[in-house]
């Protein structure tokens, strides 16, 4: 499968989505940052640089501060595959957002989400 399209997306138009995406849940922004933060290791600094410097999706997570290492926990599927399961690191990567912003989106408690 090519995954480069995906990689080309600007951050500065998948942010916005993704936190729609939780405000039609009434979750919130700030609670997406959140779950931004514990999987990837920006700050609300680093995240903002990102997207004023237009990176594209696949830089974002390329040059991420730091992975939670328990991201291994993320379990379950995202567009009819299992994440856990996916072969590529930086799609897995960007999977395992998709499946915490539909955690927060379906109302999960923040602990649980956080895998706390």
């Amino acid at each position: 499968m090519d995954n480069s399209k995906v990689y080309a997306m600007k951050l500065s138009k998948v942010y916005p989505l993704l936190v729609q995406k939780a405000e039609r849940k009434n979750r919130t922004k700030q609670e997406v940052d959140e779950v931004i933060f514990w999987l990837t290791g920006y700050d609300e600094a680093g995240l903002q640089k990102q997207i004023e410097d237009d990176v594209d999706y696949g830089t974002f997570f390329e040059k991420a501060p730091c992975m939670n290492p328990n991201c291994a926990l993320i379990k379950g599927v995202v567009c009819g595959v299992r994440v856990e399961t996916i072969e590529e690191p930086l799609m897995q990567k960007i999977r395992y957002l998709d499946k915490l912003v539909d955690e927060l989106a379906k109302g999960k408690s923040m602990d649980k989400i956080l895998r706390k």
